[in-house]
């Protein structure tokens, strides 16, 4: 498993891991943590050298009771981003999470590697033109409606089934306008339920019949410190042992606060599939 990030062709039959920067003042985890540049670039040295293939930068907070942003709030948090981590670290794979085609666009532009859309172009009509104009990577996470009425959406007959339906049919659109390079996120706690989230990940392995890498993000979710009682700064026991689990059911990408402790997971892993 293959792609092709600027030129650089990065093989995923041995999983990666990513580093989430959030450049938010409200993220659920580490909102407002990282403000000024020095900040940002102690952090991402960190993740680099910890062992990140890929750093993902996300300005708009997806959590449901995040304030709205504009479209130019976001491109002005997150392209400084860019330049500033490219400028101190040019080899850098960065990945952008955004749902809006204008915010790729841009940065894209800046010299972002891969677009992480929490809506698979559900939220913006545009994305997929932008996405095959540019041929980047394309990580197309499952959720309904947005961010703001999500948690109200969570009946399913079959969460699984109708989650392969989902992707099969936004796979074949991307298909369709000759993009290359697509990667799955199933979505943990985007409109799901603790239960379901936990029946979803029971099944991860059958996202593997579409033949497309998997990422799995559940770093610090409440599916983890809702059910254990306990807060999300107490939640890296959680987040390993479910890392664990989703790199056995075929994971090829962890998406990641804590990237030491993911990149241990994942040679550990390696050498029990020996």
């Amino acid at each position: 498993m293959l792609i092709n990030c600027k030129g650089q062709l990065i093989d995923l039959s041995i999983p990666k891991v990513m580093g989430i920067l959030n450049v938010t003042p409200n993220s659920f985890f580490d909102g407002g943590k990282y403000k000024n540049e020095d900040e940002v670039i102690s952090q991402v040295d960190k993740m680099l050298s910890e062992g990140a293939t890929f750093i993902d930068i996300g300005a708009y907070s997806s959590k449901p009771s995040a304030e709205f942003v504009t479209e130019q709030e976001e491109i002005d948090r997150i392209v400084p981003a860019i330049k500033l981590i490219l400028k101190h670290f040019p080899k850098a794979l960065l990945s952008i999470d955004t749902f809006r085609s204008q915010v790729a666009k841009a940065s894209i532009e800046s010299g972002a590697a891969i677009i992480n859309d929490i809506a698979a172009g559900g939220l913006d009509d545009k994305m997929f033109d932008v996405i095959a104009h540019y041929n980047v990577p394309y990580i197309m996470m499952h959720m309904r409606g947005n961010p703001q009425t999500m948690q109200s959406l969570t009946e399913y007959d079959d969460i699984v089934k109708e989650m392969l339906f989902y992707f099969s049919e936004k796979v074949k659109k991307a298909r369709s306008l000759g993009i290359n390079d697509l990667i799955l996120d199933p979505g943990f706690g985007f409109a799901k339920t603790t239960d379901q989230n936990y029946e979803v990940m029971q099944k991860m392995e059958l996202f593997n019949l579409l033949e497309l890498p998997v990422l799995a993000g559940v770093s610090r979710k409440s599916m983890i410190y809702k059910t254990l009682n306990i807060t999300a700064q107490d939640a890296l026991n959680g987040t390993t042992f479910l890392n664990t689990i989703a790199l056995t059911k075929g994971a090829k990408i962890l998406r990641v606060h804590d990237v030491k402790e993911a990149v241990e997971c994942v040679e550990l892993f390696g050498k029990m599939s020996l």
